[in-house]
């Protein structure tokens, strides 16, 4: 597989990220991805619909109907498209929305896809309006259309492409086109983790590291992954790191806390950039309402990774309210840090 079609963006290192990052291209870290829908833990009711489609297109004899994945990032989309090409069978080409930033870009991958084969498109959202008017009639049609030449001397040929299946994944499903959401047969959003759930994670994660860890270590570390077991493997391998060097390997409750607060990570998974986005609310705008502009603004941090990184999980948990006249920090926010609910004078 070429480079420009399996690349991620880069960003800040940090614990919470809203891409792929090069952690998580590791050997060690791919290892942990499950293969098959056995292994493949939580998101019960879109396990159900996939694998009846899948079974059904199999007794069908043909390939499976574009897929939509919506949700926050970690929680499993991309390892569900490389189970489905396990299940399915067939090879799987992986891309992301920004990487295809010419028409060239994506008929060159459109091209040699095979019969059934499936392409992931990571981020499909921030896909350009002119590279997405191609995936029209390559979705429905399956076929792209070149023009040669220029005004009077212009002519039209279509390609005939094999019967692909499309798997997009998106964390802001708004801002996908009506043309583009709409041509894709099934459409599922992938939820938060409960704590026991990520605590079946973390323990087949260590098992696969060589690691034990205590039942109460699990525990203590699924309450700190904010519900994302991405964020449960990466905090898997620094309370790891942590308890090797200072308690002789042995990782429990207490290693857990301690290797947690070295990261900054709070009893319920803040980070610092969480706590820094409340605090905000909460001191310099009296609690809010307030708009999510000047948050970014204050925090000198880009909209996109509050909106798709911080917010998510605040917003589950209940420490923050989005109104419609902004963000306001909720009467749990401000038990978190002990502080007294104030309330604004009009």
């Amino acid at each position: 597989m070429n480079d420009d079609i399996l690349s991620y963006s880069s960003e800040k290192k940090g614990i919470v990220t809203s891409k792929t990052t090069s952690v998580d291209t590791s050997k060690e870290i791919i290892s942990l991805r499950p293969i098959n829908f056995k292994e493949y833990i939580g998101q019960n009711d879109t396990i159900e619909t996939l694998k009846i489609a899948i079974q059904a297109a199999k007794m069908r004899e043909e390939p499976l109907e574009h897929i939509l994945f919506h949700g926050p990032p970690g929680l499993g989309k991309t390892t569900l498209s490389h189970i489905i090409a396990n299940e399915m069978g067939k090879d799987l080409t992986v891309t992301s929305g920004p990487t295809l930033e010419k028409g060239g870009d994506l008929i060159g991958i459109l091209t040699n896809l095979g019969e059934g084969d499936i392409f992931f498109i990571d981020e499909i959202h921030r896909i350009p309006k002119v590279v997405e008017e191609f995936l029209y009639p390559a979705m429905e049609d399956f076929s792209v259309d070149f023009v040669f030449d220029k005004g009077i001397h212009a002519r039209s040929h279509r390609y005939r492409l094999k019967q692909f299946v499309l798997i997009g994944a998106t964390t802001r499903v708004g801002l996908l086109s009506s043309p583009l959401r709409d041509r894709f047969g099934i459409f599922r959003t992938l939820d938060f983790y409960s704590v026991e759930q990520l605590v079946v994670i973390i323990k087949r994660s260590a098992a696969i590291l060589n690691t034990t860890i205590s039942d109460n270590g699990a525990i203590e570390l699924g309450k700190r992954s904010r519900g994302t077991p991405r964020i449960a493997n990466r905090l898997l391998k620094r309370v790891r790191d942590y308890s090797l060097v200072k308690s002789h390997g042995k990782v429990n409750q207490e290693s857990v806390r301690a290797a947690l607060e070295l990261e900054g990570i709070d009893t319920l998974g803040l980070t610092s950039l969480d706590r820094n986005y409340l605090k905000t609310i909460i001191d310099f705008y009296k609690g809010g309402p307030v708009g999510i502009e000047a948050i970014a603004a204050t925090l000198q941090e880009e909209n996109d990774t509050l909106v798709d990184v911080v917010e998510p999980f605040l917003l589950k948990i209940g420490l923050v309210l989005r109104t419609s006249s902004g963000r306001k920090a909720s009467e749990k926010a401000y038990k978190h840090f002990n502080l007294k609910l104030q309330k604004r004078h009009y």
